[in-house]
């Protein structure tokens, strides 16, 4: 999608954990391994593009996780409030800001790249070939022998939705 501002987006990355793994996807153009995520569309919400996102970029439809206060009323609608925030620069010129959700598939499983079913973990992602080279479950272990190696900050919110997530199962 073209950027909505010449200096500043907002974006969505989804943190997918099941089984103690994360999903990640090695995006083609910047050629570093990300979590699933995109922009914010002007006709959605974030939690609408989180949902969006998962799904365009992995097959899966995902539960966001984290609370909704009770205040949805005639003309308001409470989202789930992102894990974290932050903003990063994408050039000289520009800004995004990140809301990092945590989130859980609701159904299926997911394949290797060599389509032979992973144990334990939910079938049928798909890669996003035109966006992606591959796409993988980690555990936080793995998430220092990926290559291209991963930005540190991006590691560190991994680590923090797999112990988050599989202390909450």
């Amino acid at each position: 999608m073209a950027h909505i501002h010449e200096k500043i987006d907002f974006t969505v990355a989804i943190f997918v954990v099941h089984d103690e793994k994360i999903l990640l996807i090695h995006h083609r153009q910047l050629d570093k391994w990300l979590p699933l995520g995109g922009h914010i569309e002007l006709d959605e919400d974030p939690e609408q593009a989180a949902l969006r996102e998962a799904k365009e970029e992995s097959g899966l439809e995902v539960e966001l996780l984290g609370e909704r206060p009770p205040t949805t009323g005639p003309g308001t609608r409470a989202l789930i409030a992102p894990r974290f925030l932050d903003i990063h620069r994408i050039n000289d010129t520009h800004e995004h800001i990140g809301m990092m959700y945590w989130a859980r598939p609701k159904v299926g499983s997911a394949r290797r790249a060599d389509r032979t079913p992973q144990r334990g973990v939910p079938t049928n992602v798909t890669l996003a070939a035109g966006e992606h080279h591959d796409i993988r479950w980690c555990t936080a272990n793995e998430l220092d022998t990926l290559q291209p190696p991963m930005l540190d900050a991006v590691k560190w919110y991994c680590r923090a939705a797999i112990r988050e997530i599989s202390s909450q199962t």
